[in-house]
C-alpha cells in the first residue's frame, strides 16, 4: 500500500475512534469541563474584585449608576418603560416560559432535552441565590430612588435568568432555522436583546450595580455552556453525530422527529 493509501486508512481509523463513544466520551467530558472552567474564570475574577472592594471597580459602578439615575429622575417615561420590561422579563416569567418549553418538549417526545432545560434553569438559579448569600453585597443606596428591590446585589438575578432563558430558548429553536440565515439572525437578535435589555433595566432603575449585571450575564453563559457540553457528551454516547450548538442548537434532530427516533 502506498503512502497515500496508508494516510487515508489512518484518517478513517482516527475518525472512527473519534466517533466511537468508548473512545470519545472521556475526551469530550474533559473538553466540557475545560470549557466550563474557562467561562467561569471571568466570573470568579469579578467576584473576587467585588469581595475585595477594588476601588477602580467601585468607581466605575458608582459613575454608571449616577449617570443612569440622573437620567431616570428627569425622564419618568424611561422609568416606566424599564419597569414594565424588568417585570415582564423577570425571573418568574422567564421560568414560566422555560416550563412551557419543557411541556412542549415532553409532548414532542424529547424528554432528555426537557431535562436539559430544567437542569440549566435550576442549576443557574441555585448558583445565583447561593452566591448572593456568599458575597453579601448591598444594592445601590440612592437619595431619590425610582425603584426598590430586596435582597443582596451580586450577581443580578434578572441578568442571570435572562441569560439562562435566552440561551436555552435560542439553542432549542436554532434547529428550526439552521437552513435559514435570516431566521438564525432573528433568533440571535432576540436572545441578545432579551439578555442585554433585561440587565440594562436593573442598572437604569438603580437597583443593581453594573458589575452585578455583568456577573449575572457571565454566570448565565457559563451555566448554559456547561450543561450544553454535558448534553453533547450524551449525544456522543448515544451514537449521534456531534452537533454545532451555535448554528443548529443542542439537538438538530428536534426539527425532524423522524430523525430523532431513528
Amino acid at each position: 500500500m502506498n503512502s497515500t493509501g496508508q494516510a487515508s486508512t489512518r484518517d478513517r481509523s482516527w475518525r472512527s475512534r473519534r466517533l466511537d463513544p468508548d473512545h470519545s466520551l472521556g475526551l469530550r467530558l474533559s473538553l466540557a469541563a475545560a470549557a466550563a472552567v474557562l467561562v467561569l474564570v471571568p466570573f470568579a475574577l469579578l467576584a473576587l474584585l467585588v469581595l475585595g472592594a477594588w476601588p477602580p471597580l467601585l468607581r466605575l459602578d458608582a459613575s454608571v449608576t449616577d449617570a443612569f439615575h440622573g437620567y431616570a429622575v428627569h425622564h419618568p417615561l424611561w422609568v416606566r418603560v424599564m419597569t414594565v420590561w424588568t417585570h415582564a422579563f423577570g425571573p418568574g416569567p422567564l421560568r414560566v416560559a422555560a416550563a412551557v418549553a419543557v411541556v412542549w418538549l415532553l409532548r414532542r417526545g424529547a424528554p432528555r432535552l426537557a431535562v436539559w432545560v430544567v437542569t440549566t434553569m435550576l442549576v443557574g438559579g441555585l448558583l445565583g441565590a447561593l452566591l448572593k448569600l456568599l458575597v453579601g453585597r448591598d444594592r445601590p443606596d440612592l437619595l431619590e430612588p425610582v425603584a426598590r428591590a430586596a435582597g443582596y446585589s451580586f450577581p443580578s438575578g434578572h441578568a442571570l435568568n435572562a441569560a439562562l432563558a435566552a440561551g436555552v430558548l435560542l439553542l432549542l429553536f436554532l434547529p428550526f432555522a439552521r437552513d435559514n440565515r435570516a431566521g438564525r439572525i432573528a433568533l440571535w437578535t432576540a436572545a441578545t436583546l432579551l439578555t442585554v435589555v433585561t440587565g440594562l433595566s436593573r442598572i437604569a432603575l438603580g437597583v443593581h450595580w453594573t458589575s452585578d449585571v455583568v456577573g449575572g450575564w457571565v454566570l448565565g453563559v457559563a451555566t448554559v455552556a456547561a450543561t450544553t457540553a454535558a448534553f453533547a457528551t450524551w449525544r456522543t454516547g448515544a451514537g449521534r453525530r456531534p452537533a454545532r450548538p451555535l448554528r443548529e442548537g443542542v439537538e438538530p434532530e428536534l426539527a425532524d422527529p423522524e430523525d430523532r427516533h431513528a
